[in-house]
């Protein structure tokens, strides 16, 4: 009897043991699902990221709002007029003459090369065309999103003039990559480096036709005769010598990657971002696919990453009728198209994150971000050129005007060399689009680029507005300046 009883406590105790083993094995999946849709729902809801970044930014901003007020209670003598307490230093006005950085946020194809050429042409700036080329280079099959840290980094160190860091993305076979110090790196390692107005005048290049302070485009074949690469010591040198560094590229995707350096009162940075009508770019881009092709892939690798079900922009394949339907013989749109479309859709859910995130930034970031559209940029030359020299604490120049115009009243739009800064016609640059893409491109980028054209008043085909502007409107009339070229 009692060995019965015995036997049936041990049936229990293994049973409820069993049952518990049960509920263990059941919940532990369900704990990590959730964990991991947390984290899918963060990562991969943009609205959720933003908002999640902006309420950090503006608890950033209260509790330094604090701080000040805690400084201004313990009177001038509390604290020093550059400590953290104080939000005008810490993340608000720069103090009077200190070096001014300004980062150029594009993206491919938008006329960025113009908007940097600017900067590149005025006396007082240090200019850097997509130095983040070799990273990208270097990295290469990495998908965007990923090297976003690197990006920033590397950022940090070339607005603080220390060149290093190209060492570390100098390609295999450069005997500079073998080098044992940076001293050997030289200005010949740097991407479009025959086009730079630094390095291609005195004093790095004694035999220079053009002083720094004379306006007008270097000639690159002449500039690799007349100017031998000099050591990037010498560079940083003369980088520390000009009130303001400026750096143009087009492979940051996300503006929110820069907080920490637009927080970095040492560093005082300003960031301009360039916009351009999305069919506009995809236009572009399809003229100039082969060499955008192994960024497109890097791009699109982001939404792979992301685990994302992409909806490519398909263009219609050779022979397609612009404004109609292809026909049925036509092959496929090439693959190159497509990589390429489908990365003009991930920007502009890039452009889209960047615009919500500006707008409901704090008042501190605000003043340091400029929004510019190519569209106003190229009608407007003369007057977005004093904007900007405004926004980056930098004197009007008349030859800078005359160049900016000149610029943008050329003989035609596009070139053989679609890579190559020349004078172009504005108005054929604003709406080439509309002839060289077909009905169903059209389509598919305002589809896929809506919400994002809205934001930056860019109407859709037949929408009320979207007839061409006269040319009064288009080009305010402006004054030819002595000395144009």
């Amino acid at each position: 009897m009692k060995s019965r009883r015995r036997r049936r406590r041990e049936h229990c105790k293994f049973a409820l043991l069993l049952l518990l083993y049960t509920l263990v094995l059941l919940l532990i999946p369900s704990v990590l699902d959730g964990g991991r849709d947390g984290d899918k729902g963060a990562g991969h809801c943009p609205g959720l990221h933003r908002s999640l970044g902006v309420w950090s930014l503006e608890a950033a901003a209260a509790g330094e709002r604090e701080r000040g007020a805690e400084a201004a209670a313990e009177g001038p003598a509390g604290r020093p007029p550059g400590s953290p307490g104080n939000l005008s230093r810490a993340v608000g006005d720069a103090a009077p003459g200190e070096k001014q950085h300004i980062y150029v946020h594009a993206t491919w194809r938008t006329g960025s090369s113009f908007l940097g050429e600017l900067f590149n042409q005025h006396p007082d700036v240090f200019y850097l065309y997509e130095p983040m080329w070799h990273l990208w280079q270097a990295l290469y099959p990495g998908d965007a999103e990923s090297l976003q840290g690197a990006l920033r980094d590397m950022l940090r160190s070339l607005f603080r003039c220390d060149f290093s860091v190209l060492r570390l993305y100098a390609p295999s076979g450069d005997p500079a990559a073998r080098a044992p110090a940076s001293a050997n790196l030289t200005t010949a390692t740097l991407f479009r480096w025959r086009t730079n107005k630094v390095i291609c005048s005195p004093p790095l290049c004694p035999g220079a036709a053009r002083a720094r302070a004379d306006v007008g485009l270097v000639e690159d074949a002449a500039c690799e005769r007349s100017c031998p690469p000099v050591a990037l010591r010498a560079l940083e040198a003369e980088c520390r010598k000009y009130p303001v560094v400026v750096i143009k590229d087009v492979r940051l995707l996300d503006l929110g990657v820069l907080v920490p350096l637009l927080r970095d009162p040492g560093l005082n940075l300003k960031v301009v971002q360039l916009f351009r009508d999305p069919r506009a770019v995809h236009n572009s881009r399809l003229k100039s696919r082969q060499g955008l092709l192994r960024e497109s892939i890097q791009v699109l690798r982001t939404r792979q990453r992301g685990d994302r079900l992409p909806r490519v922009l398909l263009a219609p394949g050779p022979g397609g009728r612009p404004g109609g339907a292809p026909s049925r013989a036509l092959p496929a749109a090439p693959r190159a198209d497509v990589f390429l479309s489908g990365a003009l859709e991930v920007i502009c859910e890039a452009w889209l994150r960047d615009l919500l995130f500006a707008r409901g930034a704090p008042a501190w970031l605000r003043r340091r971000y400029l929004r510019l559209r190519y569209e106003d940029l190229v009608r407007q030359p003369r007057a977005q050129l004093r904007r900007l020299l405004r926004f980056a604490g930098l004197r009007a120049l008349a030859a800078l005007d005359a160049f900016a115009l000149n610029m943008t009243r050329g003989s035609a739009y596009g070139a053989d060399r679609p890579f190559h800064l020349s004078a172009r016609d504005a108005r054929e640059a604003v709406h080439a689009w509309r002839e060289r893409l077909s009905r169903e491109q059209v389509r598919q980028v305002e589809a896929a680029c809506g919400p994002a054209m809205r934001l930056l008043a860019y109407p859709r085909s037949g929408e009320e507005g979207d007839a061409e502007p006269t040319p009064d409107e288009e080009a305010p009339r402006e004054v030819e300046a002595d000395g144009a070229t």
